[in-house]
């Protein structure tokens, strides 16, 4: 196959002009390699060549913890490898070895780095690549803290098997049962899918409510609702025996996608179980604790209470599951505890005669509590938004909210909160006011941005009302999306004082630690990993005017807006996700070692494929602040 017909029908190169393909096709040379040969290692240096297959076929493989190797993809005719180090001057993530004779195009890497300065998008196709060894190493690394927590933890919901949690009997149909009929029987019944089987109760197919939707409701057919379930079902699904461990139903439906599963017994169905059904189990520990933080009576229950959050850390990271949805899980724990709180302060203010005034108010939480982020140790950010009462009113509100928030602020710290240093706490009569007084503030903020008002708006746009009339917040909200539609430079501002910080990694890939005393020898995975992803995607939630509480939410919506790829969204998650995970699981080690948790940690205590995979996180962070810089550079 011909290096420029090559070129010319595959990504990035299909978009180039010709008299580049003609400066390739003259500078490349040609190498063959025998079989069974490496090309190059892994954690070689570059060669300096963009490798592109004439003919043969190549195998990527990476070095295993064990110390073997694994063949992680092929390249056959016409395709190529080795292009990321041609833009990152890094070593190769992987190596490559010539499975049978092949002969390789050679191009210089001087002519692609040339060439990428005129088409960039040449550069960033190879880039990309970096981000994919982040969701590799991190599903890894998950994978084996679950496999080797599952023997120590205390984890009641993995004791169960099928035959305890399972519905049973299952509903089921013929393969001749008409789709009509078959949807009449979710409905009936409340369910999301019914198995088919044949004469002998054997499954031989299953059928969803997406099937029905897919396949009639949105079918071109107009005879699709004459369908029978032989014509719309997914034949031979995946099941599993009835003494299967809930745990491992769970993670197999996981890994395959699969949201139903058969359960069968000597091939007869017995049973069916639901992802849903089985999420509902995995999360047992933290509805009871829900529970009990409704029901608490006193601060010191509540103290007690937050001091339990770290079991159910400790089983939502042993179940290998999303730690965004252990963040979730987390925040939620911790908004309930403080809602309490707010409630027993109330409840004593009344019994000491005290009644707040006629005015609406809501308070608010801000910082990793409004994106519900929260992990073991949160400090206090919060303010309070009055509605624009009469003046009349201020001595009535003055003295009850004084002293009120002096005490709410004093209750959270005792149960297990602290204050926030900077004083982001609504006691402060700084983050607290009428309506108008927070636009003023706001306008003050984004008109003049001096890098402390910018600080102050980083935590303080993350805001989510937490108790009260939660219109006053959508209504803060316009304020916010007006002020700074007024005045769009100030996401240039903001991106300028968020630029100035880098990840900690030096140009040999080492990490860059801490000088001072307090954190000296160790990094901040939150102040110089994840704030950079936060940041970044908050100003293009800003930017385009719309508002969803979470970073993995907004970064949703950002790809509907066609601001990311859905790629690069997926990247970006994955780089999330791993500062979360090791961020937790240090948090969780210092507790049980009766020290403050942090997000401070020593990398080089870890462990080299723990290293590698909080290098590429470092990696994706950078490239993403990179990006946003490009695309808020007004200069």
């Amino acid at each position: 196959m011909g290096l420029n017909k090559t070129l010319r029908d595959t990504e990035p190169f299909n978009r180039l002009p010709d008299d580049l393909f003609a400066e390739f096709s003259q500078a490349a040379s040609i190498k063959t390699f025998p079989p069974d040969t490496p090309i190059f290692n892994q954690h070689d240096p570059p060669t300096g060549y963009l490798y592109v297959v004439k003919q043969g076929l190549v195998e990527i493989v990476v070095t295993t913890p064990g110390g073997g190797q694994m063949v992680v993809d092929y390249r056959k005719d016409g395709s190529f490898f080795g292009g990321t180090p041609v833009f990152t001057d890094e070593d190769y993530t992987a190596g490559a070895r010539a499975v049978k004779a092949t002969e390789c195009y050679l191009i210089p890497a001087a002519l692609l780095v040339k060439a990428a300065k005129r088409y960039p998008h040449i550069a960033e196709y190879f880039t990309r690549a970096i981000f994919s060894r982040v969701r590799s190493l991190y599903s890894d690394m998950v994978a084996e803290h679950a496999e080797n927590a599952l023997v120590q933890m205390d984890a009641y919901p993995f004791k169960k098997r099928l035959s305890e949690i399972m519905s049973s009997p299952a509903e089921f149909c013929t393969p001749a049962t008409g789709v009509t009929e078959i949807a009449r029987a979710l409905v009936k019944k409340g369910i999301g899918a019914i198995l088919v089987c044949d004469d002998t109760r054997r499954p031989v197919g299953i059928i969803t409510e997406r099937d029905l939707v897919a396949k009639v409701l949105a079918s071109d057919d107009p005879d699709s609702f004459a369908a029978t379930a032989a014509e719309v079902m997914t034949p031979n699904p995946r099941t599993m025996a009835p003494d299967t461990y809930m745990f491992e139903a769970t993670t197999f439906m996981v890994r395959h996608k699969i949201r139903h599963l058969p359960v069968v017994d000597e091939g007869l169905l017995v049973g069916i179980v639901s992802l849903q059904e089985l999420m509902k189990f995995r999360s047992q520990k933290s509805v009871l604790l829900m529970a009990s933080i409704k029901e608490a009576g006193s601060v010191a229950e509540l103290a007690a209470i937050k001091g339990e959050i770290i079991k159910v850390a400790k089983t939502l990271m042993s179940e290998a599951r999303s730690q965004i949805e252990t963040m979730e899980i987390l925040s939620s724990l911790h908004h309930s505890i403080l809602r309490r709180a707010f409630e027993l302060v109330l409840e004593e203010m009344l019994r000491q005669g005290m009644s707040p005034p006629d005015v609406k108010y809501c308070f608010i939480i801000m910082g990793s509590g409004g994106r519900k982020e929260m992990l073991l140790d949160p400090d206090q950010d919060n303010g309070l938004i009055f509605e624009n009462y009469p003046e009349d009113k201020d001595a009535a509100v003055e003295a009850f909210f004084v002293p009120f928030l002096e005490k709410l602020i004093a209750t959270y710290a005792e149960i297990g909160y602290p204050r926030c240093k900077g004083g982001v706490m609504a006691s402060n009569p700084f983050w607290r006011g009428r309506l108008k007084e927070w636009q003023a503030k706001v306008g003050r903020w984004v008109n003049a941005p001096e890098p402390q008002r910018i600080r102050y708006s980083t935590i303080f746009f993350d805001f989510m009302p937490l108790v009260g009339d939660p219109s006053l917040g959508q209504k803060l909200r316009r304020i916010v999306n007006r002020e700074i539609s007024r005045f769009p430079l100030f996401l240039h501002f903001m991106m300028n004082l968020d630029y100035k910080h880098k990840v900690p990694l030096n140009l040999l890939g080492r990490f860059s630690l801490e000088r001072e005393e307090e954190h000296r020898g160790t990094l901040s995975l939150k102040q110089t990993g994840s704030i950079f992803i936060v940041d970044c995607i908050r100003m293009f939630m800003l930017e385009r005017q719309f508002y969803a509480p979470t970073t993995i939410e907004r970064l949703d919506l950002l790809v509907k807006m066609k601001a990311f790829s859905q790629e690069t969204a997926e990247h970006i998650k994955a780089a999330f996700e791993a500062f979360t995970y090791l961020r937790l699981r240090n948090e969780i080690a210092l507790i049980e070692q009766d020290r403050t948790p942090s997000h401070y940690l020593d990398p080089y205590a870890l462990t080299k494929a723990e290293q590698e995979l909080l290098r590429e996180a470092f990696r994706a962070a950078s490239k993403l602040q990179d990006s946003t810089k490009r695309h808020f550079n007004v200069g």
